[in-house]
Formats: C-alpha cells, structure tokens, sequence
C-alpha cells in the first residue's frame, strides 16, 4: 500500500497562484522513481479529471485547460511531487488529489492510477 499526502490547497482570488505538494514513502518493495505520479481534480457537482502527469524521467502531460498555467514537477530525492499553479481561474477550484502507479509508461488517464491521497482542497474566487 502507497499512502500519499498531499499538502499546500487554500483559497486564492482569480489571476492568483498556488503550490501543492504531494509527499509518497519509500519502502523495500517499491520506490518514489519507479512511479507515474498524476495531479487530478474534483469540482462539486463535477466527475474528477485529469490535470496533468510526470513519468519518472520529467516527461509531463498536461490537460488543455491548464496548458501554461500549471507545472508539474518531481523531486525524487525527496519523494515529493509538486504541483505550481499559477493565473488561476475559479474553474480550477476543487478537490485535488495526487496519484501514482509503477510504470515505465505513464498514461493520462486517471483510471490508470492505484493509489490516491486523501486531497487537499483548492478555492478560487472571482
């Protein structure tokens, strides 16, 4: 079992930005390289979806709506995961969890993906 914690929501206004961070353990069965890891997101009322995906060599897939608003980074050293969101809009506001899977190929689609965090929580007002 992958537990995952993701870390960094809050409430911004419109045009604003905001980091979140994912952390992921390191055990003798598998390790934080080895992962595709994957930012998706809930808004109320909405199905989650997809935000974007890092494979273990930095190769990023990025939903069209978020295309040059948001990064997607790792850290491996550290078993983190990050995401940089920035010119955000209230569209983006919602639940965001972060994903991972091991794989040499990293899909987009969030079915792909067998461990989840619990979320953190990300408010943007107009």
């Amino acid at each position: 079992q992958v537990h995952l914690v993701e870390s960094g929501g809050g409430s911004v206004q419109a045009g604003g930005s905001l980091s979140l961070s994912c952390t992921a353990p390191q055990g003798p069965r598998y390790t934080f390289v080895t992962y595709c890891m994957a930012w998706c997101r809930k808004a109320p009322g909405k199905e989650r979806e997809g935000v974007t995906t890092i494979d273990r060599n930095g190769r990023t897939i990025y939903a069209d709506s978020v295309k040059g608003r948001f990064t997607i980074s790792r850290d491996n050293a550290k078993n983190t995961l990050y995401l940089r969101m920035d010119s955000l809009k209230p569209d983006d506001s919602g639940m965001y969890y972060c994903a991972a899977r091991t794989s040499t190929t990293c899909p987009f689609s969030q079915s792909f993906y067998n461990y989840w965090g619990q979320g953190t929580q990300v408010a943007v007002s107009s």
